[in-house]
């Protein structure tokens, strides 16, 4: 194939690829970093395949690491602050034969040929190897000679995911391949060339014998993407769910009536997908995915005869059942956590108008300062996916500006650099209203100028106030609580005017 210009390549990748050939070493940059490359995308990682063994590779890089079976160096450049760069995997040509568990090869053989590497891999668009050669005009990219003997280059153009040779043993030989096929297809828009879909298909059972983390970590990617509801609609289409999260099949058909143009499971995705468009986090869009899992369960008839429903408690149900589906896919303690909260408390800011700042207050106790705002996200994809264009303008504002409200530390002598027990110290004062008369005196001084919330300046203020008359301290007090009720009153009217509601 003739010579083409590609890139951008870091320069730390380059030295890779380099150093393999000073040492007399075949070098292809391989896999999903050449088709990210070719189709004009910022690869995430970047792989070489190469004829020097696991020992050569330690041996010529001055900072590896090795801990597998398929002969996978890692190449360290610390240097970089290009986090994609930071570690280049370094494979030799191999070759693999028999896969008895659908997981891994029995057997792996080195090879000295390009050509056995690239017929094991899984789709003919991860199949195309490149060798970097001279650098072009422009910084960053290479004269390039692509070696593709499966046609990836066409299935790229033409934007079609087939399987390199039969697909049924390409998915006998790793079932996570099923996954993989239904995320790389979705998230770069490609149509499943139709024998590898009938086999797709038809080999989902295998996904039964693969570890509950491999399929965690190809999910995540899966809902992680920019289209994560069309991912988990082919998944559903294939009959893929019982081996993720089987409890999101009994959500299909469940009709909700009321205020909801869906059933839940066409809900849901539109839920998570507003979450992905905002491109908010893994624990937001799992909350999306999951904040009604409970509703199958609590779903009751409303008015015989009619096709009304309801969902008393669905939140608590989902939140339980939240916490074991994500236990079982062995996600982190830390998310497993987050995301049950939010589920939990999703229902929370249901009607703006019967919404307490108390209840705001209790709210943020139980699911945290730091998950709030979160919450309130989770509420606008609700929304979002009941089929409403967008959320209530007012209440959402309204809900922003109670929150903010809540969140907000009050006016207070608690601000104060000295407390009752400083004042005892300085003065010798006894407990009594004495004491109280005197912080809020001090308040209203450092109301007046901030610059004297100091400790040094209030012990010394202090002795000089509690030697007054009491009639005259008390009314010095008065007016400090009138000056803080008034400072409180304007921080309100400012929050609620940011928001723009009454």
């Amino acid at each position: 194939m003739a010579k083409q210009e590609y890139g951008p390549v870091p320069p730390e990748v380059v030295s890779v690829s380099e150093t393999l050939k000073k040492a007399g070493f075949e070098a292809y940059l391989v896999g999903g970093c050449v088709r990210d490359i070719v189709l004009g995308l910022r690869p995430q990682d970047w792989d070489f395949t190469t004829n020097a063994k696991p020992e050569d590779i330690i041996r010529i890089f001055p900072e590896t690491f090795y801990e597998n079976i398929y002969g996978t160096v890692g190449v360290v450049n610390k240097e970089t602050a290009d986090e994609k760069a930071k570690v280049v995997e370094v494979t030799p040509y191999r070759l693999e034969s028999g896969y008895s568990d659908n997981r891994r090869p029995d057997a792996v053989v080195w090879s000295e040929k390009l050509d056995d590497d690239l017929q094991r891999r899984d789709f003919t668009i991860n199949a195309i190897a490149l060798d970097l050669e001279k650098k072009a005009g422009k910084q960053g990219y290479f004269d390039g000679t692509v070696v593709d003997p499966y046609g990836g280059i066409v299935d790229l153009h033409k934007k079609i995911l087939r399987t390199v040779g039969d697909a049924h043993e390409r998915f006998r030989e790793d079932g996570l391949r099923i996954l993989r096929a239904v995320r790389i297809g979705n998230s770069l828009g490609f149509e499943i060339e139709r024998v590898t879909e009938k086999a797709l298909a038809e080999e989902s059972h295998l996904l039964g014998n693969i570890s509950k983390e491999r399929i965690r970590d190809e999910f995540t990617k899966m809902i992680m993407s920019d289209r994560p509801m069309e991912a988990l609609k082919l998944c559903n289409k294939f009959h893929l769910l019982p081996y993720i999260i089987p409890e999101l099949e009994k959500t299909i058909s469940i009709e909700q009536g009321g205020a909801h143009a869906y059933d839940v499971w066409e809900h849901t995705l539109r839920t998570l997908q507003h979450a992905a468009d905002q491109k908010w986090s893994l624990e937001l869009r799992l909350a999306s995915l999951l904040h009604d899992i409970g509703k199958p369960k609590a779903r009751r008839q409303g008015t015989p005869g009619k096709k009304e429903w309801t969902f008393y408690g669905h939140e608590v149900v989902g939140a339980r059942m939240a916490e074991k589906i994500l236990t079982e896919l062995r996600y982190p303690k830390a998310i497993i956590e987050k995301v049950t909260k939010l589920v939990r408390m999703h229902m929370f800011f249901s009607d703006s108008s019967v919404v307490t700042l108390s209840a705001v207050r209790r709210v943020i106790a139980k699911i945290g300062k730091d998950n709030i705002w979160d919450l309130m996200n989770l509420r606008a994809c609700d929304r979002i996916g009941t089929g409403r264009p967008k959320a209530d303008p007012y209440r959402l504002r309204k809900y922003h500006a109670m929150i903010d409200e809540a969140l907000r530390d009050p006016v207070s002598v608690g601000m104060l650099k000295i407390d009752g027990k400083k004042i005892m110290e300085a003065t010798g004062e006894i407990p009594g209203p004495k004491v109280g008369f005197v912080l809020h005196a001090l308040l209203e001084e450092v109301l007046d100028d901030p610059k004297k919330n100091t400790e040094e300046y209030l012990n010394a203020r202090a002795i000089v106030l509690v030697k007054l008359p009491e009639r005259e301290l008390r009314a010095m007090a008065e007016e400090g609580k009138k000056k803080k009720e008034a400072e409180n009153e304007a921080e309100l009217a400012e929050i609620r005017k940011s928001h723009r509601v009454s």
